[in-house]
Parts: structure tokens; C-alpha cells; sequence
């Protein structure tokens, strides 16, 4: 950062609106929600989802497992434990196509 004055100034006079040489809204606002970022996906819509398209619940376990197996980014947990009393549980076939059905639905892979 310097305090130095600039060289030249550019000034720019932009019409907003409909007709020649004015910049549509309806274009700009389009352009925008490209840049807008993604809802978090939660496991809550995933159990939703699948409960709703399939009819069965689906325990957050079994979407994290199945998260770990896609190689999906996992998040933290406040309650982690650094060794597993259990081992985990793997989920039923027929979960891991619902849960991987709900992460296509929500764009998460």
C-alpha cells in the first residue's frame, strides 16, 4: 500500500434497464446466483429425503460412512473420540444407494 496519488481516473456512467446501451437487471441477476454459494447440506434433509423417497430412516452413522467411503470432506465433531470402542457399523446396500441417491439429489457429488 502506498499513499501515492493515481496516475489517471477512469469514469464509467452505467444505465440500468431495458433498451440500447443500458445493462439489463434480469442478466445481472442471473450472473449473480452463479457466484452465490451452496446451501450446507445437512444430514437432517438427507434423513428427509430418504425417509420421504424411500420410506425408511437412515442413521446419521450410516451417511457419514458412506461420506468416508465417497471421499466427501467430513466436518469436525465436537464429541470426536481419537479410538473407537466399536468398530463401525458398515450400512445395507440398499442404504448406501438411498443415501447416495439423496447426495446427487442435494448436488453434493
Amino acid at each position: 500500500m502506498s499513499h501515492k496519488s493515481p496516475d489517471s481516473v477512469i469514469n464509467v456512467k452505467v444505465e440500468f434497464g431495458e433498451g440500447e446501451g443500458k445493462v439489463p437487471l434480469d442478466t445481472i441477476a442471473e450472473r449473480s446466483k452463479k457466484y452465490q454459494p451452496k446451501p450446507k447440506i445437512t444430514y437432517k434433509m438427507i434423513q428427509e429425503y430418504v425417509k420421504k423417497k424411500y420410506g425408511f430412516k437412515v442413521h446419521t452413522a450410516y451417511i457419514a460412512e458412506v461420506k468416508r467411503s465417497l471421499g466427501l470432506t467430513m466436518y469436525g465433531a465436537p464429541n470426536a473420540v481419537e479410538e473407537l470402542k466399536h468398530p463401525r457399523k458398515r450400512p445395507p446396500k440398499e442404504k448406501v444407494e438411498a443415501i447416495t441417491d439423496a447426495l446427487r439429489y442435494f448436488e453434493v457429488i
